[in-house]
């Protein structure tokens, strides 16, 4: 594939399913594994800089927890959707298949997170090191997808981010904005943009649900390695070369390396253990007294 130079839109109707009405958030809420659930809260700086707070759904029921969110600040990620939730993945595949088609991708794993979240969350500056496809179904996102560059997007920040030793939000300036492309997401809509481009969001005012597809390739697995081996290589005082100079067979070398870096475990995962410092069904309670 050629990768894209800028974000594309396509239509789907999977919105008009009933598959992200109330009635059926509340459902998968109530049934959805609790080690799954992913409850973030950000907040920002008068320079957009941003602080994580990251929360556990407590014993609250689905019906509870869906209003908590909308009556919050809160992003609500439910991971391995593509497993645990067949009956939107069925709507999914499928569309996924055209868009594929249209981009010319043969995806050789494909993961899914469904995401409701609250009217005025923001999610911050950060990339994805995969393939993304965001498929929108409630509500109003408004995007900005920047430039891939290292003013954007520092190598080494990208390293530490596929090493899973600093969390995916980028360092972040205001002007950055003046490079941006703007997107404002509708439902109905899917968004995909170019691989590993940084992006921000900002819901507009209402309670927005998604699904967040994630896929690789053997093209994006090749990167993801070889960045992952040239981190660790810069921990030892080596400075790799930039990623857009380093050659396929180079790239296919350095992503060997990376699985025997893994496996001598040469740069923990400094990030799986967050604390979490809240309860969502606890602030459902409150708001309910």
């Amino acid at each position: 594939m050629s990768w894209l130079s800028q974000p594309k839109i396509y239509d789907h109707q999977i919105h008009e399913s009933g598959i992200a009405s109330d009635e059926a958030l509340a459902m998968i809420l109530d049934r959805y594994p609790a080690e799954l659930l992913d409850i973030n809260a950000y907040s920002y700086d008068s320079e957009g800089q941003v602080s994580l707070a990251t929360g556990e759904r407590g014993r609250a029921d689905g019906a509870t927890l869906l209003e908590a969110i909308k009556g919050g600040r809160v992003w609500v990620n439910l991971r391995d959707a593509h497993e645990a939730y067949p009956e939107l993945w069925a709507h999914i595949q499928p569309k996924f298949d055209e868009i594929a088609a249209d981009l010319g991708v043969k995806p050789i794993k494909v993961t899914g997170q469904l995401i409701m979240s609250s009217p005025q969350t923001k999610v911050p500056y950060h990339f994805d090191a995969a393939g993304v496809v965001l498929f929108h179904f409630r509500g109003v996102k408004k995007l900005w997808v920047y430039p891939t560059d290292e003013a954007h997007q520092p190598q080494e920040s990208v390293e530490k981010v596929i090493m899973r030793v600093q969390a995916e939000e980028l360092p972040y300036r205001m002007a950055f904005d003046d490079d941006a492309q703007v997107v404002e997401l509708q439902p109905g809509q899917a968004l995909t943009w170019p691989l590993y481009a940084p992006h921000r969001v900002e819901n507009q005012g209402v309670f927005n649900v998604s699904l967040s597809l994630d896929f690789q390739t053997w093209e994006t697995r090749l990167m993801r390695g070889a960045h992952y081996a040239n981190g660790v290589l810069r921990r030892y005082g080596l400075k790799p070369a930039a990623m857009e100079q380093t050659p396929v067979m180079a790239r296919a070398a350095l992503w060997a390396a990376s699985l025997a870096m893994k496996k001598a475990n040469l740069a923990p995962n400094l990030i799986k253990d967050y604390e979490r410092s809240f309860e969502l069904s606890a602030q459902a309670k409150k708001k309910a007294a």
